[in-house]
């Protein structure tokens, strides 16, 4: 079990911190954000909201490359990793053009959401930048895919931290006006997000195409690289409830995010503060999670039974550890991290007990995101997406509502859903993985 766990953080640290560098992209651009006042910090909350479901489409359809390089590369098949590449670049570009289209249009309907109307104003042009920029950014993680599922995820790890600075400098100079640049406001930390994902999606292929690692993938282009409409559909069989999982968790924090906004600008700016230090926590989560399933999918396509529930196991248990160790984090600095976004003492008192909130959902968020990944390293995605509209839609919102108006909970009851949600879909998905196990016994 141990040597199982050691094996799992070794792909799944360079995962995790390829994952934070994405939150802190969000972190960094709220930070500055947050500087310009309340009301600008409650329309980078309103863009993340309603941009949250048109990106987890995106990510979830092209998730399916990394557990089909696996199964490919457990049954030593070099062909079909390649073929793979090109499908799954394929896929992304289409997928970020969509999108991109797609958000550009919910722009022009932001005033019909009920939000604060100058916050409206400040978030229509900052979504629509960050809307274009996700089609670099589909780019990248269809490359990056590939390589996690060879086991190589310390390639994107390495060029996430290395775009870091570079959007952190480029905020500063179009947010605030620096080196003769206009002062942009919050459409400067969309262009800066743009330009950064760009030249991360360039930086990444270029690197598939040099490094000796991915040589002899590449080295089979000219037969393996072709459009096929059996992989895309493959591909897409995995893709599609995958995304629809991801768009369910997403939509229902998007949604009630939306509800918070509905409360006023301040419990807005709280929300987003307390929802920023979760998505970093859970980051962790979600790297444990997807190296369980790359592990999984590759021992699948070794047909080895024993690895497999070892390695489930293993996963699992790791994942309620570090869930009981961030709610904790959490709670021990819940009055200290608002500062790092607001001085307004109203939003940080509010903030500071949401956090108490996050805590408590550490636990089922971690092991929720176990749960899917697992079940996806097996290529079980149709139930496990069932179970997660039950959690969320059936369970965590309608909760969240009720508590937040009809009882006058506010902010606070919407935060109560969170937890209720996370904690079904846990027990679910976990569930369902493990029987599984069972039945390929």
């Amino acid at each position: 079990m141990k040597k199982s766990i050691i094996a799992t953080l070794a792909i799944a640290i360079p995962l995790i911190l390829g994952n934070l560098t994405q939150v802190a992209y969000g972190l960094i651009d709220t930070a500055m954000i947050g500087s310009l006042g309340y009301k600008q910090l409650a329309a980078a909350s309103l863009v993340v909201n309603v941009l949250a479901i048109p990106l987890v489409i995106g990510i979830g359809l092209v998730m399916s490359v990394t557990p089909l390089v696996s199964i490919a590369n457990g049954k030593q098949d070099a062909f079909k990793a390649s073929h793979l590449l090109y499908n799954g670049w394929f896929l992304g570009i289409i997928c970020g053009v969509l999108l991109a289209v797609i958000v550009h249009i919910l722009s022009y309907f932001l005033p019909l959401m009920g939000q604060d109307a100058t916050v409206v104003v400040y978030a229509k042009s900052y979504l629509i930048i960050m809307g274009y920029s996700l089609i670099p950014m589909m780019i990248f993680v269809a490359s990056k895919n590939f390589a996690d599922g060879l086991q190589f995820t310390k390639t994107a790890m390495t060029l996430s931290l290395l775009s870091l600075p570079l959007n952190a400098f480029l905020c500063w100079i179009f947010i605030f006006g620096h080196w003769g640049m206009p002062a942009m406001g919050v459409n400067g930390a969309g262009l800066a997000t743009l330009i950064s994902r760009i030249v991360l999606a360039i930086a990444m292929i270029a690197v598939l195409f040099k490094h000796q690692t991915f040589v002899k993938f590449l080295a089979l282009q000219n037969t393996a690289w072709y459009i096929s409409k059996s992989t895309l559909k493959e591909m897409m069989h995995i893709g599609i409830p995958s995304s629809l999982q991801y768009c369910m968790e997403a939509g229902a924090f998007s949604i009630s995010g939306i509800m918070v906004g509905w409360l006023g600008a301040i419990p807005q700016a709280a929300h987003q503060i307390a929802l920023n230090c979760a998505s970093a926590t859970f980051m962790a989560s979600l790297g444990f999670s997807m190296a369980g399933s790359i592990r999984i999918s590759e021992a699948y396509g070794k047909k080895d039974i024993q690895q497999m529930q070892v390695i489930g196991k293993s996963t699992a248990i790791g994942g309620l550890v570090y869930g009981t160790m961030a709610g904790l984090l959490l709670i021990a600095l819940n009055n200290y991290l608002p500062f790092i976004f607001t001085r307004d003492k109203i939003v940080v008192d509010v903030a500071k007990l949401l956090l108490v909130y996050a805590a408590l959902f550490q636990i089922s968020d971690a092991t929720q995101a176990i749960g899917v990944g697992l079940c996806r390293g097996v290529k079980d995605v149709v139930k496990p997406t069932i179970y997660v509209v039950i959690a969320y839609w059936a369970i965590g919102i309608p909760i969240g509502f009720v508590l937040a108006f009809p009882y006058h909970l506010g902010v606070i009851g919407i935060w109560i859903g969170f937890v209720t949600g996370l904690s079904f879909s846990a027990i679910l998905l976990n569930y369902r993985f493990f029987k599984n196990i069972k039945s390929f016994v």
